[in-house]
């Protein structure tokens, strides 16, 4: 695939495949911690979370992984109370590090879910996740710090940028999130496609043709607003449900997409048409909106879906890590 091609000018292009001509509009990121998937669909970037961290760490193949992130604590922490955080911490760096061999560009690393209302933790673990990839050789300009876009985490991520460390800011369902995330200057934000359109599946019960989706106009309301007052923030549409929604969002900066729709991608010939991009009309009467904490609260009051799905996002990813720490704690 040619994930990694600058995009071309709206229109159709006849590629081997769908992947193919998708990469030629997007910069194609794998949502996924399995190597062999990676290998496999060649995507320009990686992106990891808790629950993709915990279900890495219970295959065969990384055992060596754990071992040493068990080992690296060990030399580092002794058996101090914060051992497991810290062991999560190397762990994930290590697969991180493993998935960087494999692809060019970067990879995101989350930070604990747990710290999603905590500022100053959320900046002192980003800046020891990205100490652990400089200690392992990789440059922070190869890692995303993924945050929940909460407040707290978006001022984490403010002071963060300022600092060298590029974040990915993710658990984003709204558009008062996106504004406050590129005000704050986040190098990419994660809208959650997916989670939007199962949040309105179920409350209407009805399914959504792509042109329609809740998800996918959320996402292209973003871009175009980002585009209209020109900031830098990339968007990259995440969590998608089918194909439908992917070739929608066509031109969107970069797409994350898990392996099983990757492989659909792969199998189906022809072109993809674009129809997201810089050079698009963007709607004249979108004004700019100027985001304050109480702004951004109301805002985010007001929206019902968002407010479930972000507190909904941040108790998974929780879950998750608890397993984790379980999973851990057992394995020796």
């Amino acid at each position: 695939p040619t994930s990694g091609l600058p995009a071309r000018p709206c229109g159709y292009f006849f590629m081997t495949n769908q992947l193919e001509g998708l990469g030629r509009h997007s910069v194609i990121v794998a949502d996924t911690g399995d190597f062999n998937a990676i290998k496999q669909f060649a995507p320009e970037d990686a992106t990891t979370n808790p629950s993709l961290i915990f279900k890495a760490a219970q295959e065969p193949h990384f055992k060596p992984l754990v071992e040493k992130a068990f080992e690296q604590t060990r030399m580092k922490q002794g058996n101090s109370s914060e051992f497991v955080d810290h062991l999560i911490d190397r762990l994930s760096v290590l697969i991180g590090v493993e998935i960087l061999k494999v692809v060019p560009g970067r990879v995101s690393t989350e930070v604990d879910a747990r710290l999603s209302f905590d500022t100053a933790k959320t900046i002192e673990r980003a800046r020891k996740i990205i100490a652990h990839y400089q200690e392992a050789g990789v440059s922070k300009s190869r890692v995303l710090i993924k945050i929940a876009a909460t407040w707290e985490g978006i001022r984490a991520c403010e002071e963060l940028e300022k600092e060298g460390i590029h974040t990915n800011m993710t658990l984003l369902f709204s558009f008062c999130q996106a504004v406050a995330c590129a005000e704050a200057g986040a190098f990419l934000i994660s809208p959650f496609v997916g989670r939007i359109y199962d949040y309105y599946k179920k409350r209407d019960g009805i399914e959504f043709a792509p042109e329609v989706d809740p998800g996918v106009q959320g996402v292209k309301r973003i871009y175009q607003y980002y585009k209209r007052f020109g900031y830098k923030t990339l968007v990259m549409g995440a969590s998608f449900r089918n194909l439908g929604q992917i070739l929608e969002l066509a031109g969107c900066d970069r797409l994350t997409i898990a392996p099983g729709l990757l492989e659909q991608l792969k199998g189906l010939p022809g072109g993809v048409e674009r129809k997201l991009s810089p050079e698009m009309d963007l709607p004249q009467e979108m004004k700019k909106i100027e985001m304050d904490e109480k702004r951004f609260r109301w805002m985010l009051n007001e929206d019902p879906m968002a407010t479930e799905k972000l507190a909904e996002g941040i108790r998974l990813f929780s879950q998750d890590l608890i397993k984790l720490e379980q999973f851990l704690k057992a394995y020796v």
